[in-house]
């Protein structure tokens, strides 16, 4: 409902006394926060706190301006005039929810608002807010008085703050890069002894020192030094960024700078180009015979641009020992991808005209894609994988005249369990449109591919054969197959011989008399094979009966038309047959140790001709990272570390270790101030990643206890012997 508008001039002044009560208080307790917080703790923790400070102040004033609603009006107004008969919360009702006797007393009080003259603004609460005024003049007071001490400063910070004054200031710090030409970038200017900059830059040092030195050079990590001369009211020296460095200033006739530790130049090596290629998709492309171009398409890129791209291109032509290769290269005008020139990023189209490179039957065409970026003085370069396009070769005409008995196809092969798969699946996507018949039938005939297969794998593990008493049965496999009539090329192994293989065929051959080989194999049953038996470990043998397993099972849900049941026990027997393929484990047979026979003329002869000499054909085991083990050690323990050991070691291998900058320069902090705990910490945890792992070692049995020593001796009393 609406409010009576001298109703919301009460509720709006009250609400801004409120408010101004809470930024009274507020307002001098910030202040002389944010002053204490400057005096302790810099800029950083000013804002900070003044922050804080104005978002609990702010919350209250929210809370304050909240609290005055309708029913704290109503209160207030009760309280100051009797003539509100305790009804002032009539005022904020509805009428039409009102019994006729409240809407009656609502027009009364109504009529007296009219006539009411009250303030209800809270008072000024004098005494809190004097409270507030004082507590902040108290800690303005402790800011003003605030003097910082040097005594919890530690290691080398108390070192630079006790030596600032004897030391010499750099009254202006600037490095000018200037990088290669061919990266096209600006010159730009560091404030800072380190900097990052392309490799090959050329920096240049603008220094001032207070008070002057007679003398300045800056000298580097690895002995060399560039010296600075002097240039007005400053010094002046360049050097080229070949590779990452380290270096500090040294000064003579004057003490050595504040900031005396290692600096750090990063030189930001080029990259060479990428290349990804867009067409063609795949390495391998078998020509159409209706086909006379071959369309190819790069992309490259590069952090400074490309120079160039050529393709190269190579024809072999013939077969066997006369292969014949014709190269030539074609230098190609990308298109720029980029709103600017697009040096940095450019796509690369070029089509083939077969016809003209002369390509025939039999020939491939070879293709790849090079490079080159614009780094100076030796660009870098970028060749694209190899791409072969191939003409098929005629079909061989060596049947000729023997078409009835040269199979001009492959045989058939049974079907992999991933084709299997395949044609559930699609038997699914197509059973709402098929009769109930046919569905049936094309379910059964993927049940008998099912079977086949696992039948085939089965011969690994020796289980039956089930054609003996089933011809009917691979009669029907037989017309299944010819009526798919095509080969699968995802099978994992071609059927030799079907499921027949494994049967007891009474007519072959009799075996020979005497050959127990031909006697098991015409009368007896054989449940393995030789090779699988030794070919195939007990896990791998594990793996596969729970293929076969899950085979049954399929098997059994598509036989009866259930292949959407039968899917997810093919899937599961794939996953095996996968983890079976990928079995590396073989098993061979064991053979006896051969050692060669001994010359008996030799013996007691003394002879050592021809004999090696074993202590000389041994190479003695080296570790190369003793010193920065010895180093991690001595800086544990507290001993006296050998940190020019340390440094050699890590100079010899700086190229292959992550960090061996980070690392020299921590062994030059540490060792420049030996009582800075902190600098060794930190140095041992630099060193960690780059210790060797340790060799294992047999643990040595430890000494018994007085229970272990009681056992023995029970023992040795029992035995008669020592132990």
């Amino acid at each position: 409902m609406t409010l009576d508008p001298r109703l919301d001039r009460l509720r709006e002044s009250a609400a801004r006394r409120r408010l101004a009560i809470v930024a009274s208080a507020a307002v001098p307790l910030v202040l002389a926060a944010a002053a204490l917080a400057l005096r302790v703790g810099g800029v950083p923790a000013t804002v900070a706190t003044a922050l804080l400070a104005a978002a609990i102040a702010a919350g209250i004033a929210w809370r304050a301006w909240r609290d005055v609603d309708p029913a704290w009006l109503a209160r207030r107004l009760d309280a100051s005039s009797p003539a509100m008969d305790d009804s002032a919360a009539l005022l904020f009702r509805d009428t039409a929810a009102l019994s006729d006797l409240q809407r009656l007393q609502q027009t009364r009080v109504r009529a007296r608002l009219a006539d009411l003259d009250a303030d209800l603004r809270p008072a000024w609460p004098w005494p809190r807010l004097g409270a507030a005024f004082g507590i902040a003049l108290i800690v303005l007071l402790v800011a003003a008085l605030w003097r910082p001490q040097l005594g919890g400063v530690a290691g080398a910070d108390r070192k630079a703050a006790q030596g600032a004054a004897n030391a010499t200031a750099l009254a202006r710090v600037r490095i000018d890069v200037t990088a290669p030409a061919y990266t096209k970038l600006p010159p730009r200017t560091e404030n800072a002894l380190d900097a990052k900059a392309p490799e090959g830059s050329r920096l240049q040092w603008n220094l001032r020192f207070d008070p002057e030195p007679s003398a300045a050079a800056l000298v580097f990590h690895d002995g060399s030094r560039t010296p600075l001369r002097r240039d007005g009211d400053g010094w002046r020296g360049e050097h080229a960024l070949t590779a990452s460095t380290l270096y500090r200033i040294a000064l003579e006739g004057a003490p050595p700078p504040a900031d005396d530790r290692l600096h750090r130049l990063d030189a930001i090596a080029d990259r060479a180009p990428e290349v990804r290629v867009l067409e063609p998709e795949k390495t391998l492309t078998l020509l159409d015979a209706q086909q006379k171009t071959w369309n190819l398409a790069f992309e490259a890129s590069d952090d400074y641009g490309i120079a160039g791209a050529e393709l190269q291109i190579t024809l072999a032509q013939g077969g066997g020992e006369n292969v014949k290769f014709t190269e030539r290269t074609v230098a190609l005008q990308g298109d720029p991808l980029a709103a600017d020139d697009g040096a940095e990023h450019r796509r690369f189209r070029h089509t083939l005209d077969l016809a003209a490179l002369g390509i025939a039957q039999g020939d491939d065409v070879i293709v790849r894609l090079l490079v080159t970026d614009n780094r100076e003085p030796k660009p870098n370069a970028t060749r694209s994988a190899s791409f072969i396009l191939r003409w098929p070769p005629e079909a061989s005409s060596d049947a000729a005249g023997l078409d009835g008995i040269v199979q001009k196809t492959m045989p058939a092969y049974f079907r992999s369990q991933r084709q299997i798969i395949i044609d559930s699946e699609a038997l699914l996507a197509e059973k709402p449109g098929l009769e109930a018949e046919k569905f049936l039938a094309r379910s059964d005939a993927i049940g008998v591919d099912q079977r086949v297969l696992r039948l085939r794998y089965g011969q690994f593990l020796g289980e039956e054969s089930e054609t003996r008493a089933q011809h009917g049965e691979a009669r029907e496999q037989a017309a299944a197959q010819s009526e798919h009539g095509e080969s699968h090329d995802g099978a994992e192994e071609p059927a030799h011989g079907g499921a027949d293989e494994h049967a007891h065929d009474a007519a072959g051959a009799p075996g020979k008399f005497g050959e127990a080989g031909d006697i098991v194999a015409e009368f007896g049953h054989v449940h393995d094979i030789a090779e699988a038996a030794t070919l195939l470990d007990p896990e791998t043998k594990a793996t596969l009966k729970s293929a076969l397993a899950e085979m049954w099972q399929a098997e059994l849900h598509l036989r009866q038309g259930r292949p959407d049941e039968a899917l997810p026990y093919e899937h599961r027997a794939l996953e095996f047959i996968k983890q079976v393929q990928q079995s590396t484990r073989i098993y061979l047979a064991r053979v006896g140790l051969e050692l060669p026979a001994p010359d008996e003329a030799r013996r007691l002869s003394g002879e050592r001709k021809g004999v090696d000499d074993r202590a000389g054909s041994l190479v003695a085991a080296t570790n190369d990272d003793v010193a920065a083990a010895a180093l991690w050690r001595s800086l544990a323990s507290g001993g006296a570390p050998d940190y020019a050991a340390a440094e050699t070691w890590l100079r010899a291998r700086q190229a292959s270790l992550p960090d061996a900058l980070g690392v020299l320069a921590a062994i030059d902090r540490a060792r420049r101030d030996p009582a800075c705990a902190e600098c060794r910490t930190a140095l041992r945890d630099l060193l960690w990643p780059l210790l060797p792992t340790a060799a294992t070692a047999s643990v040595p049995r430890a000494a018994p206890d007085a229970a272990g020593r009681v056992y023995l001796d029970a023992l040795q009393a029992g035995t008669g012997s020592t132990p």
